[in-house]
């Protein structure tokens, strides 16, 4: 259950612990109901402060990720259809932030799909730039 936490990346440690936990748990590395590391084990494993850990345990938990149970400490949440829920989000997510740089670019949901068959396309040649759309 090793995170890699690093102060030279630009997120916040407590969004590093979420955002690796929620990875691990997308890809089914980490089983529904699991037990994650205290609190207190991880920060210490981490060199975090209690506090950080304890931000990301409810931010996680929030997000339905992982469970806590009073005296029994943190699970991975008992959802079976959990990986595939996270999967779902990150992609909307994805999608959003698409939408976002094609309005930007003022493309419209044609270019949207046209680019889209573009990078579905495995007889594309590789070496054609993909930049803007004529």
């Amino acid at each position: 259950m090793e995170l890699f936490l690093s102060a030279s990346d630009p997120r916040p440690m407590y969004q590093q612990i979420v955002d690796q936990v929620t990875a691990k748990v997308m890809a089914g590395d980490w089983a529904p109901g699991q037990s994650l590391p205290s609190i207190r084990e991880l920060a210490a494993a981490s060199r975090v402060s209690v506090i950080t850990v304890r931000r990301a345990y409810e931010d996680l938990e929030r997000a339905g990720v992982i469970a806590t149970r009073q005296g029994k400490g943190s699970v991975v949440a008992e959802r079976s259809d959990l990986p595939t829920a996270l999967m779902h989000d990150e992609l909307r997510r994805q999608l959003e932030a698409l939408l976002a740089i094609a309005a930007r670019l003022g493309l419209t949901r044609a270019d949207l799909q046209r680019l889209l068959d573009q990078a579905d396309d495995p007889a594309a040649d590789p070496g054609t730039p993909k930049g803007p759309l004529p």
